[in-house]
Order: structure tokens, then C-alpha cells, then sequence
């Protein structure tokens, strides 16, 4: 039976040597859309400034009692009576994200209701995060694809590492990632919650912080069948045929929104972030809230 949420019309599959050529010549374009995104939406961003050691200026903040005095700017202090202002200098080591994207066969699902598959979307997200990181002077890598490097062409070079890799459907192992890294997950996470929660276990007990962005198609929510339809397992191939698919619908709407629901919590719990972005919706709307959740005081250090 297939699995909650990998709904899809009967479709031949291409041979996997052709339909992986094809995935790898889409890459170039969706690079190009993850920059413009980028630039459209959220160009000004100068990456997650906080206090630390180093050459620039980042803020004026009331002298604490115990500080050296030589951190005290008597100029502006000299400006209002009775207050003695620090300089803090802005943090200048570079930080650490991790960016992966699932590419297994069910990311290739692309409903009438969107324009684009699932998988183009995560990619286009991730690509647009390793634009905006790059920028910044932040490192990226891939996951068993590319160590952490930082480069002012970052998401060039993460797009042909994509390019020329063979899509997986299996999950990478984490064990690279160490604590106080940020770890970005672009998938449609409909596996088991507890598989996934498994997989990614490691990571809340290392002390990293994951921000999981779930791709869902239009129409893989709201269950638009009716009548005699063929449901696909993309992942197996197995097939079922529902006389009525409307009867189904309700059942389906339930157990879909509750696996979402459960990972959510988890993420919530452990001080991650969860976003849902639907194919038929903007890509920026996910980036500007995986960005603000990157970006919000966690108490960690780089």
C-alpha cells in the first residue's frame, strides 16, 4: 500500500540513466531561480551578527560593572549623563551549516495543482540558503557530498557537486556534523515520524540545531480524487486501486496532517525549527522563516 501522502497518477518512469542526465541539466536553471529569489526577497541580509572578538563595530550596550574599563567608549558615554557605554565588536568567525536536500523518487511528484515537483523546490531552497550563507562568509557542505568550505561562489559550487551527483533515496549520515552547527533538511518527510526522528536523534544529542523544511504538494494535502483512481508508491512501485477515492479522503487528510503535527512538536521541543512550503506557494515565503528561525538568539555559541 502506498505510503500517507505519495499519491500519484500512473506515469511510465523514464530509464534511470536518462531521468538521472535530466535532473542533473535541470540544476543549472534552478540555481539561477534560487538567486533570483534571493536577490527579490532578502538580498540586504548580513548573515547572524552576535557580540565576540573581532574588527567591526556591531553595537553600543550599557557598561556592566566588572568589565574592563578599557572596553568603555568615552565618547559616547560622554554623550548622556550618568551612562557608560562598551563597544562590542561584531563575532567574525565563520559558523558551520549543513544543507541537504532528499532527492528520492517520491520528490519528483508534481500534481496539476503546481508548477513545480518537490524536488526542484527543496533545491531551489537549499541553493538559495547556500547563496545567502555564502555571502555572509558562512562555511556550507553537503552532507557524504562536500566538507563544509567557504566561498563567495558557495552556491555555484554546491550546484555542481549536485549536478554531478547520483540522486539517493538513502538518507546521509550525520556523523560529520558537530556541535553548534545548524543542519537544513529540504524533504517531503513522509516516512514514519519515528523514522525520522531516529535518523535525526544524533544531532539534538550533539547539541546541533536543525531546521527541517517540509515540501508538500497541493495536492498530496487535500486528497483531490474521486471515482476509480491508481494510487503509486513512487519508493516501491507498489500500486492500489481505490473504487471510490473519495471515500478515502478524510482517513488520508487525518493521518497526513497528524505525521506533520508529531514532527513539528518534536522540532518545538528541541529548540528547532519546522516549516511547511507548498509547491503551489512562493519559495521565499519558506526561506524568510528558515532565515528568521537561523537567525533568532538561541544562547549557543558559533
Amino acid at each position: 500500500m502506498a505510503r500517507i501522502g505519495e499519491v500519484t497518477a500512473p506515469v511510465a518512469l523514464p530509464d534511470a540513466l536518462v531521468r538521472a542526465r535530466t535532473r542533473a541539466s535541470l540544476v543549472p536553471d534552478l540555481l539561477v531561480e534560487a538567486r533570483r529569489v534571493v536577490n527579490n526577497v532578502i538580498a540586504g541580509w548580513h548573515g547572524r551578527r552576535r557580540r565576540g572578538i573581532g574588527e567591526n563595530f556591531w553595537q553600543f550596550r550599557p557598561y556592566v560593572e566588572g568589565e574592563a574599563v578599557a572596553r568603555i567608549d568615552w565618547r559616547r558615554s560622554a554623550r548622556e549623563e550618568n551612562h557608560i557605554y562598551v563597544r562590542d565588536r561584531e563575532w567574525e568567525a565563520a559558523h558551520t551549516v549543513w544543507l541537504w536536500a532528499d532527492r528520492s523518487p517520491s520528490m519528483l511528484y508534481r500534481s496539476s495543482l503546481a508548477e513545480v515537483s518537490k524536488e526542484s523546490r527543496a533545491l531551489v531552497l537549499v541553493l538559495a540558503l547556500a547563496e545567502l550563507l555564502s555571502r555572509s562568509g558562512e562555511r556550507i557542505g553537503w552532507p557524504g557530498l562536500s566538507d563544509p568550505f567557504a566561498a563567495r561562489n558557495g552556491a555555484e559550487r554546491l550546484a555542481q557537486y549536485i549536478a554531478h551527483a547520483e540522486p539517493s533515496a538513502e538518507r546521509p549520515n550525520l556523523m560529520q556534523v558537530r556541535r553548534f552547527c545548524d543542519v537544513v533538511i529540504a524533504g517531503d518527510f513522509l516516512d514514519p515520524p519515528e523514522e525520522t526522528m531516529r535518523w535525526l536523534d544524533g544531532l539534538a544529542r550533539i547539541g546541533a540545531r536543525a531546521h527541517l523544511i517540509e515540501v508538500a504538494d497541493p495536492a498530496e494535502e487535500s486528497f483531490p480524487y474521486a471515482g476509480r483512481t491508481e494510487f503509486r508508491d513512487p519508493e516501491t512501485g507498489e500500486r492500489l486501486t481505490a473504487g471510490r477515492a473519495e471515500t478515502l479522503g478524510d482517513e488520508y487528510r487525518k493521518l497526513y496532517l497528524a505525521r506533520r503535527e508529531t514532527l513539528s512538536r518534536w522540532c518545538k521541543k528541541l529548540g528547532w525549527s519546522y516549516t511547511v512550503n507548498h509547491t503551489d506557494r512562493l519559495a521565499s515565503e519558506a526561506l524568510i522563516r528558515v532565515h528568521m528561525a537561523m537567525t533568532a538568539e538561541t544562547g549557543m555559541g558559533r
